[in-house]
């Protein structure tokens, strides 16, 4: 495979990656909007985005299986158009109802892209680690560019644009990618070009039992947070923040665009270090932050919330690694799917949290507790996989 293929690989896995993290969290500002616009409370809002995160996860396994049996390119595509007219669809919304459609289906789509495309980038890389860190990176930037494109377009053009253009983008790019696909400039590769010792069995059980607890409970971390982050900055300081709803967002892109770096960190770490134990550290390491991040009632949360969300998806390239270690190329779709349907299919539970605390308590508080539990679940998960020292990833390497 060429250079400039795995670099194109890397480029469309990339931005795959931030528009499925961006459109499904567009909805996290335009709510603040609705609520004035609507007349409805923020509880009777949020509900409607839950179906869409749920099947944001529990469509992975289908689409996984899919991209399997089928064409990760092919997947790939379906994934840029279909996105991009769900988007569409959704600023047409003039109901709670038709809202609701909207979103559900978009995160249908979005579902696509974790199976399909994180399995299909770790084949067509040579260096993995690197690779899921780079692409950790595009993620982070589309969760945090959610919040001000949302605000920015629904302040300046109306909240139906902040779906509009989102769509029209995806589709535009949809139609480069499939352009790169038939003039050859992106070629699928067989087989995983940095292949993997086998496992042994008993060590494939321990994984794959602590795997499915831990990333259980990053996912519930990384959701809850990100659906209610725009709340909590509300909250606790928007009434002496200068510029409003543009505020709370340049809050939240802040916070999520300061963390991005983490993800290399993270993809370098787990490439020279034990798997188990980068993954079990960044799940430790939130449990002080979150708790800190309850006590601030200041701006000065935007830093603690800065270091929660970069804990959080520093983990992410050695969880990636971890699970295509210990899958075989023809099930790694299925797999992937499998792990996410728990991050963002049985975690959407930690969606569904923030509505019902706020209608419970009437503020978000509350959510900092359940977050630092999830952490402390977390870890505990950790302990159970398999030792994976330094020279076996240089094993790993060598062959």
């Amino acid at each position: 495979m060429s250079r400039s293929s795995t670099a194109l690989t890397l480029v469309f896995s990339g931005t795959a990656h931030a528009f499925s993290h961006l459109f499904i969290l567009l909805y996290a500002t335009v709510v603040l909007v609705l609520e004035a616009e609507w007349g409805l409370t923020y509880a009777e809002l949020q509900w409607l985005s839950v179906p869409g995160f749920a099947l944001f996860g529990f469509g992975a396994p289908f689409c996984g299986w899919l991209g399997d049996r089928w064409s990760t390119t092919g997947m790939m595509v379906v994934f840029f158009l279909g996105l991009g007219c769900a988007a569409i669809l959704t600023g047409f919304s003039d109901s709670p109802a038709t809202l609701l459609v909207g979103l559900t289906t978009m995160g249908i789509f979005a579902a696509i892209y974790h199976p399909v495309g994180v399995p299909w980038l770790v084949k067509n890389t040579r260096v993995p680690t690197r690779a899921l860190g780079i692409n950790g990176v595009f993620g982070s930037l589309g969760t945090a560019f959610a919040a001000i494109v949302a605000a920015s377009l629904a302040q300046g053009f109306g909240w139906r644009t902040a779906f509009f253009v989102p769509g029209g983008v995806s589709i535009l790019v949809g139609g480069v990618f499939i352009w790169a696909v038939m003039s050859r400039r992106i070629v699928d590769s067989e087989t995983d070009l940095n292949p993997h010792p086998q496992p042994m069995a008993r060590d494939m059980v321990r994984a794959f039992s602590g795997l499915a607890l831990a990333v259980l409970c990053t996912g519930l971390v990384f959701q809850s947070t990100s659906v209610g982050l725009p709340k909590i900055f509300d909250e606790r300081f928007g009434g002496e923040a200068a510029g409003g709803l543009m505020a709370i967002g340049g809050f939240v892109t802040l916070a999520y665009g300061i963390s991005a770096i983490s993800q290399i960190v993270g993809g370098e770490l787990a490439g020279k270090y034990s798997l188990k134990w980068v993954y079990l550290i960044c799940q430790v390491s939130q449990i002080p932050i979150i708790i800190i991040a309850y006590l601030m009632h200041s701006p000065l949360l935007v830093a603690m919330a800065t270091f929660m969300i970069s804990l959080n998806v520093m983990s992410q390239p050695a969880e990636n690694m971890l699970i295509a270690r210990y899958t075989p190329l023809k099930w790694r779709g299925s797999v992937f799917g499998a792990k996410f349907m728990l991050t963002a299919g049985v975690s959407a539970v930690g969606v569904a949290l923030v509505p019902i605390i706020h209608a419970w308590t009437g503020s978000l508080d509350a959510l900092f507790w359940c977050l630092a539990g999830f952490a402390i679940v977390g870890g505990l998960a950790c302990w159970i996989l398999p030792q994976d020292r330094r020279k076996a990833v240089k094993a790993s390497v060598a062959a």
